[in-house]
Parts: C-alpha cells; sequence; structure tokens
C-alpha cells in the first residue's frame, strides 16, 4: 500500500518534519482558508440564499405566514448535509449566523482533508499537496451547491481514515465505523458518498495489485474490501439530484466535460482562473511523466477510476459531471509526490511555491467574495422596506452572453423569504424529492425559478427568453404586492403601475398599484 520510500519517511522522528508537514501548518492553513469568508454577513455564492430561504420554511419561525405558500417534509434524500445542520445549530445560533459557520467550516475541512490524505499516502505531507488547497474553492462551491461540497469534504477526511485504518490493520474496525459513516455521508450529500467509495475502491485495488494479484481479481476483491461502503448504493440508485438524465443529455454535454476542468477554479477573472487550473494540471503531467517524481499507486488508481466516472456520467439537471471536476484534480495531485532523488532545497522550494500559490489564490478570492458581499449587503437593503408577509415578484436581468466572472445574483431575491417571511418566485423548482414544496402557487409562471431570470432585448430575438418589460407585462399583478427588481442598467426605467418604495445600487424596490375598487 505503500512504497519503500514512504515506509523511511514516515519512520523519522517527529522533530525531522519539515515545516508543511507539521500539524501546527496543517490548523493555520485551514484557518487560512476561513478568510474570504469572514467579513461578508451571507456568504455570496449563488444558490445559498435559495437554500437560507428553505431552512427559514423548514425552522417554523413564520409558519404562521410562510404556510400560506410553502410547507416543509423531511424526506430520506442523499442531499441533507447543511440541513441537518443548521436544523440543530439555528435555534442556538440563529439562521444566518448558523448556515455562515457551516459555509465557512466547509472550505477548512477540505484543506485538512486534502493534506490528511497526502499524509497517509505518502508517510508526509508532499509539497504537491499545496497546491491542491485552492481547490476547496472551486467552481461547485462558488455555485452554492453546499451539502454537496461539504459531504465531499468530509469524504476527504473520511478517504484519509480509511487509509490509516487500512495501514494499521485495523480492518475489523474500519468495517464497523464506515457502514454507518457511509449512511451519514451519503445523508449529507450521495456524490460526496459516491466520491468516496471510488476512491477507496482506488485504494484497495492498488493494495491488492501490491499483493501480485492481476487488475481484475485486485478490482474484484478491492469490492469485497469497500463492502462497509455499499449500505448506500441502493438509495444511490433510485435517486437522481434535481431530475433524472433525459435522453440525449450526455451526447448533447459531452463537449462541456474539458471545459469542467477548466473551470475548477472559476471566480471572476478569467486569465487569473485558467491561469491557475494550468499550473496544476502542469503540475500533475510533470507527477506522472517527470522522473523528478513519484505518483502514489493507491491515489492514481483512484484518480484514474474518478475520471472513468468524470467521463461516464451525464450532466443531468444537477451539473453532475462538473461537480466532479475539482475533485479529479485532487485526488491526481494529491498522488504527485517528488522521488527520493530530489534534493531537500528543491522540495523545499517546492513547498514554498506550493505556498505562495495556496495565498496568492486565497488573497484572490478574499478580494472576491468580500467585494460580492458587499454588493449583496447594499441589494438587500431594500428589504427594510418590505412590509412582512408580501408577495414579491422579483426580476434579476442576466447578461445576453454570461461572461467569465460568476453571476451571484440568480437566487438572492429568496432573502425576502428568509428575512421578511415573504414568497419569491425565485425559489428552486420543487420535485417530489423535495423538502420543501409549493402549498399554494402565487403565480402559475411566476412560481418558482428560472421565472425571475430576464434579459435584454437582444437577448430575445429567436429565443424565448423574456426581457423585463415582457415579464412585467405577463405577471398576474392581482397575485403580487410587490415588484423587486435588479436591472444591469444603472437608469432602468420604472414600471408603469407601480410606486418606488427604495432604491440602492441595483436593486429597486416598487409597490404594484391596484386599480381602483
Amino acid at each position: 500500500m505503500t512504497t519503500p520510500a514512504a515506509v523511511r519517511v514516515r519512520n523519522r522522528p517527529a522533530s525531522c518534519a519539515a515545516w508543511w508537514q507539521t500539524h501546527r501548518f496543517a490548523a493555520l492553513a485551514a484557518l487560512l482558508s476561513a478568510v474570504p469568508l469572514l467579513a461578508p454577513d451571507v456568504p455570496p455564492l449563488t444558490d445559498l440564499p435559495g437554500h437560507i430561504a428553505q431552512y427559514r420554511v423548514m425552522l417554523g419561525t413564520d409558519a404562521d405566514v410562510l404556510s400560506r405558500w410553502y410547507s416543509f417534509t423531511w424526506r430520506p434524500v442523499g442531499n441533507l448535509g447543511v440541513d441537518l445542520l443548521v436544523a440543530a445549530l439555528a435555534p442556538v445560533l440563529g439562521l444566518e449566523p448558523a448556515v455562515k459557520l457551516v459555509v465557512l467550516a466547509t472550505p477548512m475541512l477540505a484543506v485538512g482533508g486534502m493534506l490528511w490524505v497526502s499524509r497517509e499516502a505518502h508517510g508526509r505531507v508532499q509539497p504537491t499537496a499545496l497546491f491542491a488547497l485552492p481547490l476547496a474553492y472551486n467552481y461547485a462551491f462558488q455555485f452554492g451547491f453546499v451539502n454537496f461540497t461539504l459531504s465531499a469534504a468530509l469524504a476527504l477526511n473520511g478517504l484519509a481514515l480509511w487509509m490509516r485504518l487500512g495501514r494499521n490493520g485495523h480492518l475489523s474496525l474500519r468495517c464497523a465505523l464506515f457502514v454507518p459513516l457511509s449512511v451519514i455521508l451519503w445523508a449529507a450529500h450521495l456524490f460526496g458518498w459516491a466520491i468516496l467509495a471510488v476512491l477507496a475502491w482506488g485504494v484497495e485495488t492498488a493494495r491488492r495489485r501490491e499483493q501480485g494479484l492481476a487488475w481484475p481479481r485486485a478490482a474484484a476483491r478491492a469490492g469485497i474490501d469497500c463492502l462497509p461502503l455499499a449500505p448506500p448504493l441502493l438509495a444511490f440508485m433510485a435517486w437522481r439530484p434535481g431530475g433524472a438524465a433525459r435522453a440525449g443529455d450526455y451526447a448533447t454535454t459531452l463537449w462541456l466535460k474539458p471545459g469542467w476542468l477548466i473551470m475548477a477554479l472559476r471566480d471572476r477573472w478569467k486569465f487569473f482562473d485558467c491561469a491557475s487550473v494550468t499550473v496544476i494540471v502542469l503540475l500533475i503531467y510533470a507527477g506522472f511523466r517527470s522522473r523528478q517524481f513519484v505518483p502514489a499507486r493507491m491515489l492514481s488508481t483512484g484518480a484514474g477510476l474518478l475520471l472513468a466516472a468524470f467521463v461516464i456520467m451525464p450532466f443531468m439537471d444537477a451539473y453532475a459531471d462538473m461537480r466532479i471536476a475539482p475533485y479529479l484534480l485532487i485526488a491526481a495531485l494529491l498522488a504527485v509526490s517528488p522521488s527520493p532523488a530530489m534534493m531537500p532545497r528543491h522540495r523545499t522550494a517546492l513547498a514554498w511555491a506550493g505556498l505562495a500559490f495556496f495565498g496568492l489564490r486565497t488573497a484572490a478570492t478574499t478580494i472576491s467574495l468580500w467585494d460580492a458581499g458587499s454588493d449583496w449587503n447594499r441589494r438587500l437593503a431594500v428589504l427594510d422596506r418590505l412590509p412582512r408577509g408580501s408577495r414579491v415578484a422579483a426580476l434579476v436581468e442576466m447578461d445576453c452572453t454570461p461572461g467569465w466572472a460568476q453571476f451571484r445574483l440568480s437566487h438572492l431575491p429568496s432573502m425576502a423569504v428568509a428575512r421578511r417571511a415573504a414568497f419569491s418566485n425565485d425559489q428552486f423548482a420543487m420535485g417530489p424529492d423535495a423538502l420543501v414544496s409549493l402549498s399554494a402557487a402565487v403565480g402559475d409562471n411566476f412560481a418558482t425559478d428560472p421565472s425571475q431570470l430576464v434579459y435584454g432585448p437582444p437577448c430575445y430575438k429567436g429565443t424565448r427568453k423574456r426581457t423585463t418589460t415582457e415579464a412585467f407585462a405577463d405577471l398576474p399583478r392581482s397575485r403580487f404586492d410587490y415588484l423587486w427588481l435588479m436591472p444591469r442598467a444603472a437608469n432602468a426605467p420604472r414600471p408603469a403601475g407601480t410606486t418606488p418604495i427604495a432604491r440602492r445600487d441595483g436593486s429597486l424596490l416598487y409597490r404594484i398599484n391596484r386599480p381602483a375598487a
């Protein structure tokens, strides 16, 4: 399972550990990863406001009003990680602080898990592992897939524990622990469990190969070794997040797969983000091709299996393949270690380069998220003038051609549900497995996402996308009380039949006038 070099490194006294191999560094790296989320009151992740609105319904603190439109039912689905934690923490901390605490902990857990996996795979944390740390703020996390990214962070730590127990020969203990842990991980999000299962299978396949088994027998025996992870398998096969794959979905979205790898660190600055991924890809390439590096078979096998899963998996309605892309890069990068022939000063230089890369990415992410958090605060200020229990029609204007920078406003109107117990038309489309459902629709075509998204006239030609004017004309005005408009232009005209109530940067609140009786 381990190379002779890794065994020699593992047997060194603790005093010989380099600075990047110490527990102190791991703790500082985890703390540094939290900095981008410290200032924003609400982490400015695209889908997060929609989740916060659902947590408000879940908590029942405004049930006297919200029950007019929404109902909540717990269901045994593989997408409950943050929901369960918020349900436990919010009565003590409050809703938004509880959400922020859980979301802030996610990149910290991911960073800690990456360093632990590197330690278990190689005997010591490798300097190349530092280049993987910025992937804690991957595109899926920026998108606000909070249940998935929490589960994936837990999966990294679970993988490290799996390898540690296997290395120490505690197989019975591992079996006893991972039967319930696999169910817990699946409950957080099924894709996190799937990532752990695939990587653990790779670890065990590599171990069986080192025992002299041929690849087919090694893979089969590894499958038996991984049976403690199997309990959620039936639920995984039965449930599809966001809907099942449609006919032709795979073929029509296959061309997107290279892009998901390129966009693994997508945030705001295209050149910087793409250059960062290029650094990671080049290091992975060197790690598997250069004699200066030695890949750990246990992780490289797991990365190969994860690559196969990434290629095979369809897009579905939930960015299924996109979610896996950054963790494929993480697994491949953590597999890489400098060869014993690399001189100590070169190892140290590589570690300092990795730390600089991590620091630079963290600084850029901090600037991006703190600025986005300030923007959210300015736009949300209009909610102070919104009466509790109102029915809000939100219209958020999109660019005709989406740019590279993450568009973070799609579900910001859901904060009206969370803060003012209002109805908002941007809630996620509610399928049969959804915990929150509509008990009464306010407007047939303005009930859920994406009815809040509107476009400028140039986008409209030849498509079914609505302009702001057309959306307001289609609005069943008798069923709404207020219009919340987030236009792209600073001088957006006032919609006819409305009265201005509040105006902030890029956020306009109007009362919809009622005809005289």
